[in-house]
């Protein structure tokens, strides 16, 4: 569909829910909403593409009006969660002609009122918890070719919701200065990637893409298809989509319990959720040198809170077994 068929569409939407909805109390400052997709557990908004931008605001050629939600990153059938508790009610109709993702729901709660559409809820009225499946994320790609797929979030009073949608990742006690076990099997020492060609594994390396990053995890050395171990106990989560590009390291999941809570990335797991056990079979390393010839081959780990995890990584350090 052309980019300008799906503007004439949104600013169509917009004016119909505007006259459809009455009265909403006015959404609350400064409580954080729950991951919305599977895969994009700090709910990371849509950047720009051919179709335009997913930020609150955004313009929408045509008519000169502004994105009146966001667009939190989802890939096509992923599993929708609530982002708070409260009221379901719809179905929301989003474009009015029937196509692939045309449909989504509205949760009023816990002092909000949010649409969630391009996604199909497990059903349209009842309670639902926060953190809750609500559904899955609808075939985006077969009516928007090329798109970032993404979930349309947008409050019911049309403020900006971004400052919500960062969740409250940390897990519910400090990380624990406890060491982790062996993470990939042939490397019981969790050794750390050092430099090559495509840059430094260690937490804080300036990552080479011009906006001056720093890595936020630590990448541990795993050959391709090598064993891989949960490094403590917890719950599983996922999938984790870190390049949202299909490609063949495009995989990974995350746990959260012990005090702990990580993501691993470039691995296929066994499962994405339910229970797991420090040093149980976790999954496999998945193909790293089909995408970066060359690369020392790694599991990227990082912690949900985004601080250093090298030190619960020591486990080997002087104490080989």
């Amino acid at each position: 569909m052309p980019a300008l068929s799906l503007i004439a569409l949104l600013s169509l939407v917009s004016t119909v829910f505007t006259g459809q909805w009455e009265v909403h109390p006015p959404q609350q400052q400064g409580r954080h909403w729950a991951q919305i997709c599977s895969g994009n557990p700090f709910n990371k908004i849509r950047g720009c593409d051919r179709y335009g931008c997913g930020n609150y605001g955004a313009s929408r050629q045509g008519k000169g009006e502004k994105h009146k939600g966001v667009d939190v990153i989802c890939t096509d059938g992923s599993t929708v969660y609530a982002p708070f508790s409260g009221q379901l009610s719809g179905p929301i109709r989003f474009f009015h002609n029937g196509n692939a993702i045309d449909d989504g729901v509205q949760i009023s709660g816990s002092g909000y009122c949010v649409k969630l559409v391009c996604i199909h809820p497990i059903r349209y009225h009842g309670q639902i918890q926060k953190g809750q499946q609500l559904g899955r994320m609808l075939p985006m790609q077969k009516v928007f070719p090329g798109i970032v797929s993404h979930i349309h979030v947008e409050n019911c009073d049309q403020s900006d919701p971004t400052h919500l949608l960062r969740p409250d990742v940390l897990p519910p006690f400090p990380q624990q200065d406890t060491h982790w076990a062996t993470v990939c099997s042939g490397n019981p020492t969790n050794e750390i990637r050092g430099c090559d060609k495509y840059g430094c594994g260690y937490f804080g390396a300036p990552r080479r893409n011009g906006k001056g990053e720093k890595h936020k995890g630590v990448d541990v050395i795993c050959a391709d298809g090598a064993t891989v171990y949960a490094p403590f106990s917890g719950e599983l989560s996922g999938p984790i989509k870190f390049f949202h590009n299909g490609n063949a390291i495009d995989d990974g999941v995350q746990i959260r319990g012990s005090g702990f809570c990580v993501k691993l990335l470039c691995i296929h797991p066994i499962r994405y959720s339910g229970r797991i056990s420090k040093g149980q079979v976790l999954g496999r390393m998945l193909p790293m040198q089909r995408v970066f010839p060359g690369i020392i081959s790694h599991i990227h780990v990082e912690n949900c809170d985004r601080s250093d995890p090298t030190s619960n990584l020591e486990r080997g350090k002087g104490r080989r077994k």
